[in-house]
């Protein structure tokens, strides 16, 4: 039996998504452009782009509270999208985008796993408040969006079909 992954934070959101991977994966990978498509991302400042990877500095809301950090994007097409978040409260956190075609739709994937290093309250704080009050919430509306944007033919913020 395989052993679980350290972390004391493991989480899961899922949606399935009409429309092409190549599309989707597209408007996922275009952190850049979240803000356009995101309501609850304040702003997306990219650092640095090397290639397939690019640093990014994201701030988001939960509900009224924002939260903010730095991370290191890697896009491997059309299969997975990772995040290590380098700065901030959750340094590093690692985050997985995966994509799995089927057909007419696409199930997108989004697994984060994290753990603080704080003595006898690290795995409470890392499980239960970082992962359940934060992550959890963020990435189902992210992914919630990022639905409602592609199939209503939304790309990158402009609407493909009719107006705004």
């Amino acid at each position: 039996m395989a052993t679980k992954t350290s972390r004391a934070m493991h989480t899961e959101n899922g949606i399935e998504i009409r429309g092409d991977i190549k599309r989707i994966f597209q408007v996922a990978a275009q952190v850049d452009k979240w803000p356009e498509i995101l309501p609850h991302y304040r702003w997306v400042r990219v650092l640095q782009r090397k290639r397939r990877r690019t640093t990014v500095e994201m701030a988001a809301r939960r509900g009224r509270i924002p939260v903010h950090w730095t991370a290191v994007q890697e896009v491997f097409p059309y299969e997975r999208i990772t995040y290590k978040h380098i700065k901030g409260f959750t340094t590093g956190m690692d985050v997985t985008w995966s994509f799995k075609p089927g057909q007419e739709r696409v199930e997108v994937v989004i697994t984060h796993d994290f753990s603080l290093s704080w003595p006898l309250l690290g795995d409470f704080v890392s499980r239960y408040i970082v992962g359940a009050l934060f992550v959890k919430p963020i990435a189902s509306r992210t992914l919630q969006h990022l639905k409602q944007n592609v199939e209503s033919g939304q790309i990158a913020g402009r609407r493909t079909k009719g107006t705004r």
